[in-house]
């Protein structure tokens, strides 16, 4: 038993039906206020109701083409953002001086007052540098920005460059000769020669953070909608054709997309609307549990796990149904029925999918489509064999929800809009992340079951490990319980799987059944080598020691962590049957001593689940064949009809969950196993 169901279990059932209002308050809560959009549409369609006008001002949202198209005609005509680069005239003054000391170094000879006066020289050509490129700048045009908006920025200001605003390159190589001309320098020859060879480079460069700040400040204002319709106005007529544009308006409406501003009141008629329809919900839902699943709806732990399913997504669909940027199809909703078919059987998982669904489709705006498509998916979720010790395996198995979710998608867009070209493609992407997030399932598992006292195969492929801790030690202080624990798990996995119950579950429970007989091993027959210490006891006794064997396991059990539903089997496998030859040996002795009959029977409980069922049969037919002496295949037929035949008679299926049909399928399988087990051999010759 988990720490939470110990902690819980002693709590009133009122707290049980207050814990379920709550949760149907919680989610009662999570609705809009106001009356939703319920018609079903289609474009292409004809508008079968009644002519529908505008309950409020309504904005119509883009598509995500229209969208798309506004951003790349902004990107196409976005203003480019340039500023004035400050290296680039230092730069240039080293350029000069080098120039000009090469130009000395070579010719100095002809430049007799610039090699005496150099600095006069550079002086001279530092200042026209200055001047060109502080006071005015140098900016080169090319074919990339000649359509494009050019915008020069400069302590915060912003001015619109024109061809005349700055130099060229061109042009201040001239602007620099006439000021050498007008300078006085006696070889300004010198100077002219190094401007004259494209000397100038551009000071008013390109500023790509700047124009994508910018461009982004554009995008981002870039309204989601694209016209208004005033409340009372006419939106379609009954027989009309739902256009292109009927369609975008209908979706928007039913989105909500419309000026709330004056709409704040709360409606207490459509919360009581909503409170109903979630208590019917769920209400259906606890009756499935109730008749259907009484292990789960009696156990508070495992009924707080599956609410927990219901409000968890019933949020998540309303936190995403809020955000713009998502879509509710990112939610993973096939992690519900992985994790419950991991702990419990097909049919509550699918059932619990279909109430979460159920809630999520009144949450949700995406409309019957949506509903459709996680119903696919969960089905084919829970139809699909998985197994969560496999990544491999697990992988192909989320590539078959997302197989089935893209067709279902892909036929439904093709039915409403007749064209490939139409489809969402940003829908496939959500669907992706759902089926991504899905992979959440494999460590929740594990984690969940730690927190509510589950068991998953994972933790029984573990337990049926044979080199375990308590297993090994079963072996060596009970060897022939340890063999007969194992015949019996051969025998209840095999009839198990035959029925399609949990064969690894009732294995594992068989494995650990008798774990209480390491308690006093002597005193079963299987691991008796000498004298029977029972031979000189009171049948009474004797009787009491054998039953012990159960209580005895399940503080084992307890103290080694093994999980309620492996306790389960040890209480169960001998139902509340009596110690049959002690009893009887009792009454020999005592012919008188009626009253004490109680004493000798197994305090139970008799079992209930199909599993359970299995394993007490297994483990009385497969005790009972080693008596036999003749494996004759008859023999082994009566015997199993025989012993099947006593525990319906001592009512000890009463309450299980086994059909009489999978009954039969299990007494065949057993015959079978038995007949291979005991199989005639031929006798060797002695040589």
């Amino acid at each position: 038993m988990s720490r939470l169901d110990t902690t819980l279990q002693n709590l009133p059932t009122i707290v049980k039906y207050a814990l379920v209002i709550g949760v149907v308050v919680f989610i009662s809560t999570l609705f809009p206020n106001q009356n939703k959009f319920s018609f079903s549409f289609a474009k292409g369609e004809v508008w079968s109701h009644e002519d529908l006008y505008a309950p409020f001002d309504l904005q119509v949202k883009k598509s995500q083409a229209e969208l798309d198209s506004s951003k790349k005609e902004l990107k196409e005509n976005s203003t480019l953002y340039f500023s004035k680069e400050k290296k680039i005239v230092k730069e240039r003054k080293e350029a000069l001086k080098k120039a000009f000391d090469l130009k000395i170094e070579l010719e100095g000879e002809s430049y007799s007052d610039a090699s005496n006066n150099p600095d006069i020289y550079l002086q001279q050509g530092y200042k026209i540098l200055d001047e060109i490129y502080k006071n005015k700048g140098v900016f080169e045009w090319d074919k990339k920005n000649e359509a494009a908006s050019l915008q020069f920025i400069q302590g915060g200001n912003s001015t619109e460059i024109e061809k005349n605003t700055f130099f060229s390159s061109k042009q201040a190589n001239a602007e620099a000769v006439d000021a050498l001309f007008q300078s006085r320098l006696v070889e300004g020859d010198i100077m002219m020669s190094i401007f004259e060879k494209s000397f100038f480079q551009p000071n008013i460069i390109y500023n790509d953070s700047l124009t994508n700040y910018f461009l982004q400040d554009q995008l981002s204002a870039i309204s989601i909608y694209k016209n208004r319709i005033e409340k009372n106005d006419l939106i379609i007529s009954k027989g009309e054709t739902i256009s292109e544009e009927h369609y975008e308006i209908l979706k928007s409406l039913r989105n909500g997309d419309g000026d709330f501003e004056n709409q704040n009141d709360y409606s207490w008629t459509v919360f009581i609307g909503y409170l109903l329809l979630t208590s019917l919900i769920v209400g259906v839902y606890l009756f499935y549990l109730q008749f259907n699943a009484e292990k789960i709806f009696n156990k508070y732990s495992s009924l707080i796990f599956m609410l927990l399913w219901l409000a968890i997504y019933s949020y998540l669909v309303y936190a995403v149904e809020r955000t713009e940027t998502l879509n509710a199809y990112m939610i993973p909703f096939c992690i519900a029925p992985i994790v419950l078919k991991s702990f419990f059987d097909e049919r509550v998982a699918l059932f619990t999918h279909i109430v979460i669904i159920l809630i999520a489709s009144i949450l949700s705006s995406q409309g019957y489509e949506f509903t459709f498509l996680q119903l696919l998916a969960g089905i084919v979720a829970v139809l699909t064999p998985i197994e969560n010790r496999d990544w491999s395996k697990f992988f192909y198995f989320l590539l078959t929800i997302f197989v089935a979710y893209a067709l279902g998608f892909t036929g439904l867009s093709l039915i409403q809009n007749e064209a490939i070209a139409s489809l969402d493609w940003s829908t496939y992407g959500w669907i992706f992340w759902s089926v991504f997030l899905t992979l959440l399932a494999y460590p929740l598992i594990p984690l969940l079951e730690r927190i509510f006292g589950f068991t998953s195969s994972i933790t029984l492929m573990e337990l049926s490990d044979i080199n375990k801790p308590l297993l090994k030690k079963l072996a060596e202080e009970a060897p022939g319980t340890f063999q007969h624990s194992l015949q019996v798990a051969n025998l209840a996995e095999a009839a198990a799987t035959k029925i399609n119950a949990k064969a690894l579950l009732v294995k594992v429970g068989a494995l650990y059944h008798d774990i209480g007989k390491m308690n006093a091993p002597s005193f079963y027959i299987e691991n008796q080598k000498g004298k029977n210490p029972h031979d000189s006891m009171e049948p009474l006794k004797s009787a009491q020691i054998i039953i012990e064997h159960i209580t005895e396991g399940v503080k084992m059990a307890k103290k080694n962590r093994l999980n309620s539903e492996i306790i389960d089997f040890i209480k169960t496998h001998h139902g509340t049957t009596r110690v049959e030859y002690f009893f009887q040996k009792h009454k020999k002795l005592n012919p008188t001593q009626i009253n004490k009959e109680p004493e000798f029977r197994y305090a139970g409980p008799i079992p209930t689940s199909k599993e359970e069922t299995i394993l007490l049969l297994a483990d009385s037919i497969e005790a009972a064949a080693k008596s036999l002496k003749n494996y004759d295949e008859h023999v082994i037929s009566d015997l199993v009809d025989k012993i099947v035949g006593s525990k319906i008679a001592m009512g000890q299926l009463a309450n299980s969950e086994l059909t009489f049909e999978e009954l039969e399928i299990c007494k065949k399988e057993f015959k079978r196993v038995l007949n291979g087990i005991h199989h005639a051999r031929i006798e060797y010759p002695q040589g």
